[in-house]
């Protein structure tokens, strides 16, 4: 038997909400791909998240958790970018799931790049 799980409704609607997004960007593709491109790009999660931690957070220290996961949140950005510019190339070459594989790859090896020249300037990822 499985063990209840306590879920509140706040957690409930960040899902629900969390759901949306992702459905709408994926129907907006349907109709057009430079409509769904904008959506996907813009930082809906981010954004998302942001409120969920800010209204989560004891007061106190609220505006710096939000403060520094936009800050994180930033520097982990910049790796994932180049997969987004050769995955059309990738897709090509080796497929769908293989240019997803390869994109993962690649954004794990640039983001290991990008922590270790952050820590050079003292910036910790």
């Amino acid at each position: 038997m499985l063990p209840a799980m306590n879920v509140s409704f706040f957690t409930v609607v960040k899902f629900l909400l969390s759901a949306l997004v992702i459905t709408l960007v994926t129907e907006a593709v349907k109709r057009s791909d430079k409509m769904g491109a904008l959506l996907a790009s813009l930082p809906f999660v981010t954004v998302i998240s942001m409120l969920w931690i800010y209204h989560e957070a004891p007061a106190e220290t609220r505006i710096d958790k939000v403060s520094t996961h936009a800050q994180l949140v930033f520097w982990y950005v910049l790796p994932t970018l180049p997969m987004f510019l050769v995955f059309p190339w990738m897709a090509r070459q080796w497929g769908f799931y293989g240019a997803l594989i390869a994109g993962a790859v690649l954004t794990v090896g640039l983001f290991v790049l990008t922590r270790t020249i952050a820590g050079k300037y003292g910036i910790s990822l």
